[in-house]
């Protein structure tokens, strides 16, 4: 299969992942919260050892080849932290209590908050439910951008590396599927506006990694292995994804369950991965 179409195929696998958690409203299914956080810790030891132990050294080796020296290095550290600061910005730009990737925005439990403000407001609170709804699809939205980018980059350059980054990504999307759905359909007791409101804002992920490959091919930008911007992409991607675990995925896990489990789910998603790429 085409290298640029399977990486595309990947980061639309991790976007619809926000699918499967607006689809829990459909079915009505609770989640084990111990079992989240152990996925959430998979997820995030997953992403860190592919950025430590793969993307960042690779990308040092990659610039050793066009720039040697103690400045080539400077500047692939220079581009993991510009990754970081991306993030950052985003989350800044974005309204705490308007995030879903914030931990306190995010809940399996569909009848706390979302039916007290039904029940002490009336229609006011449907409406408030609605325009928080909207508003964590947009923020999902805007957020993943750049992770659409981070997966597609990483599968295009080595697809075992990318499968890697979708299983993250994916498992960290759905709790944001479920911090949509939820206010949605307890404002318009649709179930299919729930799903599809949930699953959008999953699907801007495939559309920033095809914004990513086009303004590149534009600019005459090189972003496959050989090009002499990628070891500054593949640093960037790297520092994206430490951030994403680091601010998103370790504090929710902790919320949702305890520490002990969290802390075991990133020591088994590094020990997965560190095997994987060491057999394959």
């Amino acid at each position: 299969m085409n290298p640029v179409l399977t990486a595309l195929l990947l980061t639309l696998a991790a976007g619809a992942a926000t699918g499967v958690g607006g689809a829990l409203i459909l079915f009505r299914k609770k989640l084990s919260s111990n079992f989240l956080a152990g996925a959430l810790g998979l997820s995030a030891g997953v992403m860190i050892f592919i950025s430590l132990a793969e993307l960042y050294p690779e990308a040092q080796a990659a610039m050793r080849q066009i720039w040697d020296g103690r400045s080539g290095a400077a500047f692939v550290l220079i581009a993991f932290f510009f990754g970081m600061g991306l993030i950052t910005l985003i989350d800044f730009l974005i309204p705490e209590y308007e995030n879903p990737h914030e931990a306190s925005g995010l809940t399996l439990d569909t009848r706390n908050a979302a039916t007290r403000m039904i029940s002490h407001a009336g229609h006011e609170g449907r409406e408030a439910l609605h325009k928080l709804g909207i508003m964590s699809a947009i923020a999902i939205a805007v957020h993943n951008f750049p992770e659409g980018m981070a997966t597609f980059i990483g599968a295009l350059n080595d697809p075992q590396m990318g499968a890697g980054i979708t299983f993250a990504i994916a498992v960290h999307n759905i709790p944001e599927g479920i911090a949509v759905a939820i206010p949605i359909y307890y404002a318009t007791q649709s179930k299919g506006k729930a799903l599809l409101y949930a699953t959008i804002s999953g699907l801007t992920e495939p559309v920033g990694a095809a914004i990513c490959y086009g303004l590149s091919a534009l600019a005459g930008i090189t972003i496959e292995s050989g090009g002499t911007a990628f070891p500054l992409i593949l640093a960037a991607v790297s520092g994206i994804m430490i951030y994403i675990s680091l601010d998103e995925l370790l504090p929710t896990a902790e919320k949702y369950g305890k520490h002990h489990i969290a802390v075991a789910g990133v020591v088994a998603g590094m020990a997965i991965m560190g095997i994987s790429l060491l057999l394959l």
